[in-house]
C-alpha cells in the first residue's frame, strides 16, 4: 500500500495555509481599524515559527530590520515608538524564550559567566531599578521592555544558533541584503529630488527616521561589506554581486550627508591600523592622555578656532565636512550642544538614579538655557533625544547607568580584539571578527554625537555582533585548542 503524504505541523502546506489565514486576519483587523490587534497575527506566526522553524524566523527578522517602519504616529504606542514587523515578532519570541527558560532550558555557564554577558546583565538590572524609581514610570517601563526583547532574543536566545558557524554568516548576509534594499529605495527617492542635500534628510523615510540614523547604520555594516568583496573569488558572480553591494553602500554613505558617520569610519581606520600594527594598549592609553592634556592646555585657543568656523552644512561635500567643527552658526551642531548641556543639568539634579529610562525627550525642555536655544529647539517630546549614547543614560539612569553601558562597549572591543589575535586557525572568521570590531567602533564613536540603540535598526546588528563575538570565543576557539594539541603531538613524536 502506497504511503500517503502526511500533513504535520512541520508541513510547508500547513505553514502556507496558516500564513494565508493570518494575512486575511490582519487585513480584516486593519479594515476594522483595530490597529493594536493587528499584532495578533504576527504573534501567532512568531509562535509557530519559533517552535518549529526558529532559524528561518530569526533570519527573516534580521533581513526585515532595515526595512521596518514605525507605528509611532498611529497613537497608543508613545514613548519608544513601534517598529513593524520586527518588534511584534521580537515580543512574541521573547515570551516563548522566557517560557522555555521557566520550563527548564538552561544557558551555557560559560556564556552566562562571560564578562560581556555580566556587563550586559548589570546594565539591564540598573535600567530596571531606575525604571522603578522613574519620574515617568510608564515611559520607563516601555523603554525597559524594548531593551529586554532586543537583548533576550538577539543576544541571549540567538547565541544558541551561533554555535553553527554558517548561521553567523547567514545573520550578517541577511542584514546586508535588507539594508541594500533600503539603500536602493533611498537612492531612487533621492534621485527624484535631484540628489539635493535638503532632500537627503528625509528620502530614507519610512525605513529610517532621518539621515543620521541611516548613515550610522551604513557605517556600522560598511567594514563587513568591504570584507565580503575582499574575500570573494575573482571573476565570479559572488565578486560581481559583492562589488555591486559595495558600490551601493558607498554611494548611500556619501549621499546620506551624515558627517558623524564619515568621521566614525576614519576612527575605525585608525583602530584598524593600531590592531594590524599590534600597538600596545598602554601606548594607546598614553596617547589618549596626551591628547586630552593638550586639549585642556590649549582649550581657549581651540574653542576660539572652532568658533571662528562659519561654514554651515552644505550640499558641497567639502564644505559639509568643514562644517563639522562649526559651533558658532551651524544649527545642527548648536542644537546638539544645547541637548548635551540639558543632559548635564539633568544629571546634576539626579546624579544617581536619573529621571528614568526614556524620559529625557519629555523632560529636557525646562533645562534649556535661552542662550543655548536654536531655530530647531523645542520644549516638547517630539524633538528627539540627548544626541549621545553616553549623556542620554547619564541623565536618565544616573552615573551608574552611563558607566554600565560604557563598560559594555569597552568589554566588547577588548574581547573582540583579543579574539581576533586568537583566530589564526580560521582566517575567514578572523576577518569577520575584525570587521565586527571596526563596525562597533564606528557606532561607539557615532554614539558621542547621536544615539539609536533604542531602535531596531541599531539594536539588532549591535546586540547580534556582541552575541557573535562571545559565541565565537566560547564555541569556535575549541578548534584552536585542538590544532595546538595536534601540533604538539606531531612535534613530540618526531
Amino acid at each position: 500500500m502506497r504511503n500517503e503524504p502526511r500533513i504535520g505541523l512541520r508541513s510547508p502546506w500547513l505553514a502556507g495555509l496558516l500564513a494565508v489565514l493570518l494575512v486575511f486576519l490582519g487585513m480584516m483587523l486593519y479594515y476594522m481599524r483595530l490597529y493594536p490587534l493587528m499584532l495578533l497575527p504576527f504573534l501567532l506566526v512568531g509562535a509557530f515559527f519559533v517552535i518549529y522553524y526558529p532559524k528561518p524566523l530569526l533570519i527573516f527578522l534580521v533581513f526585515a530590520t532595515p526595512l521596518s517602519f514605525s507605528f509611532e504616529n498611529l497613537g497608543g504606542f508613545g514613548g519608544i515608538g513601534f517598529y513593524f514587523p520586527t518588534e511584534p515578532l521580537l515580543f512574541g519570541i521573547m515570551l516563548l524564550y522566557i517560557i522555555k527558560l521557566i520550563s527548564g532550558m538552561r544557558e551555557s555557564k560559560k556564556f552566562l559567566r562571560h564578562p560581556l554577558t555580566i556587563a550586559i546583565l548589570i546594565n539591564v538590572s540598573w535600567i530596571a531599578l531606575t525604571a522603578a524609581a522613574s519620574t515617568m514610570p510608564v515611559v520607563s517601563f516601555k523603554f525597559l521592555l524594548s531593551r529586554m526583547w532586543f537583548i533576550l532574543v538577539i543576544y541571549f536566545m540567538i547565541n544558541h544558533f551561533f554555535k553553527d558557524e554558517k548561521f553567523i554568516y547567514k545573520f550578517i548576509k541577511a542584514y546586508i541584503i535588507g539594508l541594500t534594499v533600503a539603500i536602493i529605495y533611498t537612492l531612487f527617492a533621492h534621485a527624484r529630488n535631484g540628489f539635493s542635500e535638503t532632500a537627503a534628510h528625509w528620502v530614507m523615510w519610512p525605513f529610517f527616521k532621518d539621515h543620521t540614523s541611516y548613515g550610522a547604520i551604513i557605517a556600522l555594516i560598511y567594514p563587513l561589506v568591504i570584507y565580503a568583496l575582499y574575500r570573494s573569488k575573482k571573476m565570479s558572480f559572488e565578486r560581481f554581486l559583492s562589488f555591486g553591494i559595495f558600490v551601493i553602500f558607498t554611494i548611500g554613505l556619501i549621499l546620506s550627508y551624515t558627517r558623524a558617520a564619515w568621521v566614525s569610519l576614519v576612527g575605525a581606520m585608525v583602530v584598524w591600523a593600531l590592531i594590524k600594527l599590534r600597538i600596545d594598549f598602554k601606548v594607546v592609553l598614553l596617547g589618549g592622555l596626551m591628547i586630552t592634556g593638550f586639549y585642556f592646555g590649549f582649550e581657549e585657543q581651540i574653542l576660539h578656532k572652532l568658533e571662528s568656523n562659519r561654514q554651515d552644512s552644505s550640499g558641497n561635500i567639502g564644505e559639509h565636512v568643514q562644517s563639522i567643527t562649526n559651533i558658532s552658526s551651524d544649527a545642527s551642531n548648536l542644537e546638539r550642544l544645547n541637548r548635551w548641556n540639558s543632559a548635564i543639568k539633568m544629571f546634576q539634579e539626579k546624579p544617581i538614579l536619573g529621571f528614568g529610562p526614556g524620559t529625557y525627550m519629555f523632560t529636557y525642555g525646562r533645562y534649556q538655557k535661552s542662550s543655548d536655544k536654536t531655530i530647531i529647539s523645542t520644549n516638547y517630546g517630539d524633538g528627539g533625544n540627548a544626541h549621545s549614547e553616553y549623556l542620554g543614560p547619564l541623565s536618565e539612569q544616573g552615573l551608574p547607568g552611563a558607566l554600565s553601558i560604557l563598560a559594555v562597549f569597552i568589554i566588547s572591543l577588548v574581547t573582540g580584539i583579543r579574539l581576533y589575535y586568537q583566530l589564526d586557525h580560521n582566517p575567514y572568521l578572523k576577518g569577520v571578527v575584525l570587521c565586527m570590531v571596526l563596525g562597533l567602533v564606528t557606532y561607539y564613536l557615532h554614539g558621542i554625537l547621536n544615539n539609536y540603540l533604542d531602535t531596531d535598526k541599531a539594536s539588532v546588528p549591535i546586540w547580534g555582533m556582541l552575541s557573535m563575538i562571545v559565541a565565537i570565543q566560547i564555541y569556535h576557539l575549541k578548534d584552536t585548542d585542538y590544532l595546538n594539541r595536534q601540533q604538539s603531538n606531531a612535534v613530540s613524536s618526531k
